[in-house]
């Protein structure tokens, strides 16, 4: 049998019914080159040299917000998803011929970190979706712009370059970035517009955006920090105050910083310092007006012209309102009348005063009541030294210190007789207008009663009477009507004879004769003895009269003398 009429076998047969049937399936899933052969307002029909043609959609050849531009005899890479369908045509698709192909690329270009263009086309959630030449890729929310962005309508349908951050194949997702782009390009145009500027370079801006802190100045691809305090020399509680979004602005470039790229500016430092004349314009003492711009727990601060604050302390605001807020003297905006009392020019500080531009109170009383002078208020306030009364119809307090309330009581003993809301007399015993302190005394309303006891000294001879017997000895006053004061008679100073040493023998209201043996007039204690008196009076008899050498005796002795004494009486 020859080769020609050898009856083809098994195998041989299965060869041909794949090389006739078999080479369409070879093309699944491939990227092969067609040629359109038919265009109409839907699709292109596409013959990729088998036997079965398919129909592509044209917007599949289209690029976002695009028009397709197709011609028939136009050879255009096709994928083959299968070759026949229910209707006997291939499925073709451009779509993912492309989506293949920009993998490839897109790879290629992650792992080189090379820009790739590509078109914002749709919104998802959190972002959008962006075609980079048929892969589909997110672009977050964040990453579209180094600032947030309200609408981004018009960045859509455009190509533009983005930066690939991730990319995983098999999962088919990636992820671009639009913001890196624009903070490479910023940063280089940065780095080179640093170079052209330097510190005390005045330079024109727009500003771009205004904090409470402060405005940042965009100077043509670079922006600088305006802080709120360099933007005049007149206090601004916020930058919207004197600027808006979008002005156009001269500045000064006060520091720049290369390494870190930050630039502060000043608008102030391109107007003349009026601190530099302060001490010319406001002399110590001067009374002039001014406007309240700002209150705070310590003070108000007045404006005396534009960039000239000075400010009033609490303390200095008032002669009679002490530990009140400010608030509650003076309000914003309200015109006064101050007085310089400090300039610091180096610190720009000048501290005013408001109460020494009116009639001080304190003057006014020492005036008006010498001191010496007895006077009635109201009981104000009682506290642990003392008590405060109001004078002068309450504009000014005068102070009871615990020492100055009774002769004779304890201060403590004396205060508790007094309440919040009486009324009673003192005298004046010192003024200080400086310190704003007025010193009362109600004791001093009486004379001292020491000075109406006759023998009060050491070794004197006074008269005493009793109040009070004891145990211990014996309560007595010294003095007469309201002027006495209080002293005590101990047991064992009653008498020479210590079986008359028994304080029972007085009685309240007798009058004893005794002898001050110590008298401390500054605390006011006065020691008393009978005893020493008997003691005295019998060594002057003795010395006056004689001696028992004499023959006399001492009985005699103390007779005579007591006789005399009578008769001296």
């Amino acid at each position: 049998m020859t080769p020609e009429t050898q009856t083809p076998t098994t195998d041989d047969f299965a060869a041909m019914l794949d090389e006739v049937f078999g080479a369409d399936e070879r093309f699944d899933g491939k990227v092969v080159t067609g040629t359109i052969i038919a265009l109409d307002k839907e699709a292109a029909t596409i013959d990729i040299g088998l036997k079965a043609e398919g129909r592509v959609p044209l917007k599949e050849f289209a690029t976002p917000g695009q028009d397709a531009e197709l011609a028939v005899g136009d050879k255009v890479d096709i994928f083959v998803d299968r070759i026949e369908n229910a209707t006997g045509e291939a499925i073709l698709s451009r779509e993912k011929a492309r989506r293949e192909e920009s993998w490839t690329v897109l790879e290629k270009s992650y792992e080189a970190e090379e820009r790739v263009d590509g078109v914002i086309f749709g919104r998802v959630k959190g972002g959008f979706t962006v075609d980079l030449n048929g892969a589909v890729a997110f672009l977050p929310g964040s990453q579209v712009d180094v600032r947030p962005i309200r609408d981004v309508t018009p960045l859509m349908n455009i190509t533009q370059p983005f930066q690939i951050l991730k990319m995983d194949r098999k999962r088919g997702n990636i992820v671009v970035s639009r913001r890196a782009i624009l903070e490479e390009t910023r940063a280089e145009q940065r780095a080179e517009l640093i170079t052209t500027l330097a510190d005390g370079q005045v330079v024109e801006g727009i500003v771009k955006n205004i904090t409470d802190y402060g405005a940042f100045v965009d100077l043509g691809g670079i922006d600088g920090l305006l802080h709120v305090t360099d933007i005049s020399w007149k206090r601004i509680n916020h930058p919207t105050e004197v600027l808006n979004i979008g002005d156009t602005i001269k500045v000064q470039i006060i520091r720049l910083n290369p390494e870190t790229q930050r630039i502060s500016l000043g608008m102030k430092q391109l107007l003349e310092d009026p601190w530099a004349t302060v001490e010319q314009k406001f002399p110590l003492g001067t009374k002039l007006k001014g406007r309240i711009t700002n209150i705070t727990d310590y003070g108000a601060f007045v404006e005396l012209e534009e960039g000239i604050e000075g400010l009033v302390h609490v303390s200095e605001m008032s002669w009679v309102k002490k530990n009140v807020h400010p608030g509650k003297i003076v309000s914003t905006s309200q015109e006064v009348e101050v007085m310089v009392l400090e300039i610091d020019p180096e610190k720009r500080r000048i501290s005013l005063g408001l109460k020494q531009c009116l009639d001080n109170p304190w003057e006014s009383f020492a005036d008006k009541f010498p001191v010496g002078s007895e006077i009635e208020g109201e009981i104000k306030n009682i506290t642990e030294f003392g008590m405060f009364i109001g004078l002068a119809d309450g504009e000014v307090d005068g102070m009871v210190h615990l020492s100055d309330l009774d002769w004779n009581k304890s201060g403590e003993e004396a205060l508790a007789e007094y309440k919040k809301g009486d009324r009673t007399k003192a005298v004046i015993l010192d003024i200080d207008v400086d310190k704003e302190r007025i010193s009362l005394g109600i004791k001093q309303l009486k004379s001292d009663p020491i000075a109406s006891v006759k023998g009060l000294k050491k070794g004197g001879t006074v008269t005493c009477t009793v109040t009070k017997v004891t145990e211990n000895g014996l309560d007595v006053t010294l003095g007469e009507d309201d002027q006495v004061m209080d002293a005590f008679i101990r047991r064992s100073d009653l008498s020479r004879d210590r079986s008359e040493q028994r304080p029972e023998r007085f009685s309240v209201g007798d009058k004893v004769d005794a002898m001050v043996t110590s008298f401390d007039r500054k605390n006011r204690k006065i020691s008393l003895s009978i005893k020493t008196l008997e003691i005295t009076e019998e060594k002057e008899a003795v010395k006056q009269y004689g001696s028992s050498d004499s023959g006399a005796s001492l009985g005699d002795i103390l007779g005579a003398a007591l006789a005399a004494n009578k008769d001296e009486k």
